[in-house]
């Protein structure tokens, strides 16, 4: 991978449906090369998914959303993988990580109320046997998710990408 597919994978990332003209322009190849270098990318796994950031608020579909961190006690010859298999099963999760720090994971999980969030965290993660401690933080309000802002007022002018 070169700088120009990082700089596709940029702009990709930033908005996938940009125009493959307008991408082309901004990463000066023809256009038939961008696609080319695109579907190499898909191919490969680089690119995993096309997706849209929705603000669920303003479609009238409010929902809550939870950052739980959890502390661990790996399997033996899984290390955390097994756990985080089961974990991700859950349509709830969002996202799920590992990482380094107090805690093990950070798990995002959404639902239509604090209290449906509440009792799958009570009756689905912390019941785990590998599960030693949670802890649940509601948010409050987004202001950018995914590099989208959610308030055109803190949107602004767009930095430029360079290497």
């Amino acid at each position: 991978m070169d700088d120009k597919d990082r700089l596709i994978l940029h702009i990709l990332e930033e908005n996938s449906h940009v125009p493959i003209e307008e991408l082309a322009t901004m990463v000066e190849l023809p256009a038939h090369d961008v696609e080319d270098r695109i579907r190499v990318l898909e191919a490969a796994g680089v690119i995993r998914k096309y997706c849209a950031v929705i603000d669920w608020e303003k479609a009238g579909d409010g929902a809550v959303t939870s950052i739980i961190a959890l502390k661990v006690s790996p399997e033996r010859n899984y290390g955390y993988d097994k756990i985080a298999e089961r974990i991700a099963r859950f349509r709830e999760v969002k996202t799920l990580r590992l990482v380094s720090g107090r805690y093990d994971f950070i798990v995002v999980v959404t639902g239509r109320t604090m209290q449906e969030v509440a009792r799958f965290v009570s009756e689905h993660i912390a019941p785990m046997e590998q599960i030693t401690e949670t802890a649940t933080q509601f948010v409050m309000k987004t202001y950018k998710e995914n590099g989208t802002p959610y308030d055109d007022r803190i949107a602004g002018e767009r930095l430029p990408y360079s290497f």
